[in-house]
């Protein structure tokens, strides 16, 4: 099992961001996907989570509104817009499969003007 997160980088407040997230090595259409993140000495948070059958999505209520998850299927594929971005953005990205214990590692997330 093996997911490469890809899109991070440094953006102005306000600005956007959209990153992917590779998977392999398992039944990727099967398994819920979500996004996580973590900020330097805070707790690994969940951002995003989309599910493998219907794509039905929920957020974090920090990120509600400006985020979205999405996932193609066929590219084995997760992706998250990142719309509005404000400085307590500011993280390292995560993506991982509902249920699995694998990690990939990770895309920073710099929000600074």
């Amino acid at each position: 099992v093996r997911f490469v997160e890809s899109g991070g980088g440094l953006v102005q407040p306000g600005g956007s961001l959209r990153l992917s997230c590779a998977a392999s090595g398992f039944t990727f259409s099967g398994y819920a996907m979500r996004w996580y993140r973590q900020a330097p000495g805070k707790e690994r948070e969940l951002v995003a989570h989309i599910s493998g059958t219907t794509g039905s999505t929920n957020y974090a209520d920090s990120v509600k509104g400006r985020f979205t998850i999405s996932r193609d299927n066929v590219k084995k594929t997760v992706y998250l817009q990142m719309n509005i971005l404000k400085p307590e953005d500011t993280a390292v990205y995560y993506c991982t499969a509902f249920a699995l214990p694998y990690w990939g590692q990770g895309t920073q997330v710099t929000v600074s003007s």
